[in-house]
């Protein structure tokens, strides 16, 4: 039901579109024919306002794979460099909490393990909100800052890596098999805010799938079991992503970006020293307002990446490639 309620929808807007270009189509040679240079500028108006009724309808037809329309979770991970680079995976965490708040979607920590000194050695986001999943999976990829480091008493310029990465929440109607014993289960104690019941036992969870290698962690509730529930959805999302990545190698080499946080498998550079600019790597969409970027304000990044990942021929769906 709500596939087909979503799929209304995406019809109904360029039904809608299609109307109104017609109808106004019509005044114009109406005015034309009647010599009503008001109706003729009123219709030409009516055309030129239905710009953002077709941007919309555009994002819809971008967003249209298997899991666009899910929840997404977030993981921002800092590379090497220590307090620098932890403090850029604090600024990137930031931006994307913006950009949900910007666009209505509620965000929910997970999982974060802070730096020695500042910032965050890594964290996972839930982002829950209608094609949540569809827009951040083009933020997938290691994102490379150059500033005047404020860490450094020299105030010299430094180069820092985190890594983004989303995958989506997966339905319940989408069947992840998972063997137990292919986990590998740990138990500690949550770190931050949470009081004392949270700090004093082990509650929170770890979970290894030994044949990937993938580690899910959460540690939002009290409960430890609703920590381990929370973890292994997040694997099974994760192993449900990991099966799109596979098929999205066969079309490109994308996923090499993830081998490893450094240079060469950046996506996008976000200069604050000597210059300000903050530009996609693979589309080429770039601007100067980098503080507006640093506050949330990613959305035509994210409308290019997703026409770029579509015209670029990328799968949208395992079964886009099956």
């Amino acid at each position: 039901m709500r596939k087909r309620q979503d799929l209304d929808t995406r019809i109904n807007g360029i039904l809608k579109v299609e109307q109104a270009l017609k109808d106004n189509a019509e005044l114009i040679e109406m005015g034309e024919a009647e010599g009503d240079a008001g109706i003729v500028t009123e219709a030409e108006k009516a055309i030129t306002g239905l710009k953002g009724d077709i941007a919309r309808v555009e994002q819809d037809a971008l967003l249209s794979g298997e899991a666009d329309a899910n929840d997404s979770y977030l993981q921002i991970n800092a590379g090497a460099g220590g307090t620098e680079s932890q403090d850029w995976a604090s600024m990137l965490m930031r931006m994307y909490v913006r950009w949900a708040n910007q666009n209505k979607y509620k965000v929910e920590v997970l999982d974060q393990h802070d730096g020695e000194e500042a910032g965050i050695k890594s964290c996972t986001l839930q982002i829950k909100g209608h094609n949540a999943y569809g827009k951040l999976k083009t933020e997938s990829g290691v994102h490379r800052l150059v500033r005047i480091s404020p860490y450094d008493s020299n105030a010299r310029r430094h180069t820092s890596f985190c890594s983004a990465w989303a995958y989506p929440v997966i339905d319940d109607n989408i069947e992840i098999e998972v063997v137990e014993s292919d986990l590998k289960i740990d138990t500690y104690r949550a770190s931050g805010a949470g009081g004392q019941h949270v700090n004093t036992t082990d509650s929170a969870v770890r979970i290894t799938h030994i044949p990937t290698g993938i580690i899910v962690a959460c540690q939002a509730e009290r409960s430890q079991h609703k920590n381990r529930a929370t973890a292994l959805k997040m694997l099974k999302a994760r192993l449900y992503e990991m099966e799109l990545q596979k098929k999205q190698e066969k079309v490109d080499a994308a996923n090499a970006k993830k081998t490893d946080i450094g240079w060469g498998h950046q996506i996008r550079s976000y200069v604050l020293q000597p210059y300000q600019l903050v530009k996609d790597l693979r589309t080429g969409h770039q601007t100067s307002n980098t503080a507006a970027v640093l506050d949330g304000d990613i959305e035509d990044f994210i409308q290019a990446s997703l026409a770029h990942r579509i015209h670029g021929g990328g799968p949208e769906s395992v079964e886009d490639i099956e």
